[in-house]
């Protein structure tokens, strides 16, 4: 298969779009990645809610943010632990990175490392910074399922990274 000349469409502070061939796509500016955070906290799941202007709405998900947009030298470790707290106001005593994983590989180049987060200790309310008004749900892993549930039941938008929390019980059918 010959590969093609990747072309830059438009590009952005935050975002690429590009063409190769007939294939279009989006990519992060600057080779900016994220970093998720799966955050158990004494058998109890710490997920985030926040409104997500390309959805126009409310969206439940894990702890995430992206590594390298104001830290030129930011790792993982260090996204992971600053977004942790920012956005859910814990800390951990260890961060394990899972791997890397792509949510959507037909429409985005963007990758994301999967860090577990363990040893957690409540600091702060978190909400993060800014105009992000994050909340904060603290759901024990027996109820993440039905909180799911109702979370979508009232429109909210379900992250895709979810599934993780969810697998199980969706195979058991």
């Amino acid at each position: 298969m010959v590969e093609e000349q990747e072309e830059i469409v438009w590009s952005g502070k935050w975002i690429t779009a590009k063409r190769r061939g007939r294939w279009e796509y989006v990519s992060r500016a600057r080779n900016i990645r994220a970093a998720v955070i799966l955050a158990i906290d004494d058998g109890h799941a710490i997920l985030i809610e926040q409104y997500r202007v390309p959805l126009g709405r409310q969206s439940l998900e894990l702890p995430a943010g992206l590594i390298g947009d104001d830290h030129a030298d930011d790792t993982v470790a260090a996204a992971a632990e600053r977004e942790l707290e920012e956005e859910t106001g814990y800390r951990a005593a260890r961060f394990e990175p899972v791997g890397e994983f792509f949510a959507s590989p037909g429409m985005v180049t963007e990758s994301f490392t999967l860090v577990r987060a363990t040893g957690l200790t409540c600091v702060s309310e978190g909400g993060g910074i800014g105009e992000e008004a994050i909340v904060v749900h603290r759901v024990p892993m027996g109820e993440v399922p039905a909180f799911v549930a109702a979370k979508r039941a009232k429109g909210v938008a379900i992250d895709v990274k979810l599934l993780l929390l969810l697998a199980g019980d969706i195979l058991a059918g």
